[in-house]
């Protein structure tokens, strides 16, 4: 892409509201996603936290919810596309499928494999249970028919190299149509680690026509491989689920400052900064 795409991942899934400056109310994501948008975010990508003193480091899949968030967001940020979470573990989908009903986002997220979810921490315990984040094939493809059904784009989460390559196969088995979104979520620490040389490897397995991004997890490790990421023609996100710090070590204070670090990225590469006009034309969502 000439043009690049910013997306901003505004609040994540379990971040505590009392430790980090994540949003939780309509209004603060409103507040955050406006300053993300006037940075350059064409892309809001949305997860959903419990309202209620004390809930906020939980997720909703309350589509009351859902929709005064997205209500608030839309009014904040005129014209912006909406990219809804999906990620949920085990088989019921209902919570995530009404809110996508309700809402009828133009992009919903969909996590495209499985992957043993693990963080070691450095004495060798685990920072959590080992788990699995579970995303079968029938899985993915309930969460795929409910997107076909409300007109939503899949944007493929691919966790590992094994999960892009599947893309390629769900588009082949006609699981979904349209333009095939991946999106390279590196800094799990078992899944693909944020590596500009292992970035620039993985073009060459997405199919035809596909447009692509990455999610990069981490510290200052990250941005180097957001600036690769710009070079190679990727579109480009950060926010506050997936880092809290900028190019220079310092905190972000909020959402603002990561994206606006992120569209010198683009700058730096010879990139302008696609409208949600024109984000929306390079998705195939006009």
């Amino acid at each position: 892409m000439d043009k690049a795409i910013i997306t901003c991942a505004l609040t994540g899934v379990l971040t505590n509201p009392q430790q980090h400056p994540v949003p939780v109310t309509p209004a603060q994501m409103a507040t955050e996603a406006r300053d993300a948008f006037n940075a350059g975010a064409a892309v809001m990508h949305v997860h959903l936290r419990q309202q209620g003193a004390g809930l906020g480091h939980l997720p909703s899949w309350d589509p009351e919810v859902a929709e005064e968030v997205v209500d608030a967001i839309r009014a904040a940020c005129p014209g912006v596309i909406i990219n809804l979470t999906t990620g949920v573990i085990g088989p019921d989908i209902e919570g995530p499928a009404a809110c996508i009903r309700r809402l009828r986002p133009e992009i919903a997220a969909c996590n495209a494999g499985s992957l043993n979810y693990l963080k070691l921490r450095d004495d060798g315990r685990w920072a959590w249970p080992p788990m699995v984040f579970d995303n079968p094939v029938e899985k993915v493809q309930r969460f795929l028919d409910v997107m076909a059904e409300t007109g939503t784009h899949p944007e493929f989460e691919c966790f590992d190299v094994g999960i892009v390559r599947s893309v390629g196969m769900y588009l082949k088995a006609g699981m979904f149509r349209g333009v095939p979104e991946y999106n390279f979520v590196m800094g799990v620490a078992s899944g693909m680690p944020v590596d500009a040389d292992l970035l620039a490897l993985l073009p060459r397995w997405l199919v035809d026509g596909a447009v692509w991004q990455t999610t990069l997890i981490g510290r200052a490790e990250i941005w180097p491989v957001h600036q690769r990421t710009a070079e190679l023609g990727g579109m480009l996100r950060t926010g506050l689920e997936d880092t809290f710090y900028l190019p220079d070590g310092g905190r972000a204070a909020g959402n603002g400052p990561l994206v606006a670090a992120l569209a010198r990225c683009a700058a730096n590469a010879g990139r302008a900064i696609a409208s949600p006009a024109e984000a929306r034309a390079l998705l195939g969502l006009a």
